[in-house]
């Protein structure tokens, strides 16, 4: 591996040990705080988009809030793992053992974070008001699926592009 490549491998990882840390802590927060911040969340989105949304009563914001809860939780929980996965995949460098088979750092990536997808749910069951639920699971692994695809359509295209580029050379 070239020298700058290392460097980029190592932040990389730095940085997934990092992500993961924060989801812990995000899973540390009581049902209550969870809930608080879902809800901080529906209410910003409230402001952003909802026409007249600043005009509602308290209550009325509340109930807005109410009904964004479960799509924010679970649009947070795909996109976390969505990140994670993707950095994974980056830490595992290029060139590494990972790397052998075209698709094999894809599948390593998807696996490492389903798992550590499990591994936070469990730690869920510890917390007060929280609950460590299998669909949550799902909901994890399929952001995880949702990000390395991304990544490969990125991937796949940057490479087309440099094929193209230099085919002309």
């Amino acid at each position: 591996m070239k020298e700058k490549n290392k460097k980029i491998t190592l932040l990389l990882r730095i940085m997934a040990l990092a992500w993961m840390l924060l989801i812990f802590c995000f899973s540390a927060a009581d049902g209550t705080e969870s809930s608080d911040t879902s809800h901080t969340v529906g209410r910003f989105l409230g402001r952003l988009f909802i026409s007249g949304y600043s005009e509602m009563s308290e209550e009325e914001q509340l109930e807005w809030a109410d009904k964004l809860d479960y799509p924010i939780r679970k649009g947070a929980h795909a996109s976390e793992y969505a990140v994670l996965a993707v950095l994974i995949f980056g830490a595992l460098g290029e060139g590494t053992v990972f790397d052998r088979r075209k698709y094999s750092r894809y599948l390593f990536s998807f696996i490492f974070t389903a798992l550590y997808a499990c591994t936070d749910e469990f730690h869920q069951t510890f917390v007060p008001g929280r609950a460590g639920r299998i669909f949550d699971v799902g909901v994890d692994s399929a952001g995880a699926a949702a990000g390395l695809f991304i990544l490969w359509l990125v991937r796949r295209h940057i490479e087309r592009k440099n094929d193209k580029e230099e085919y002309r050379s």
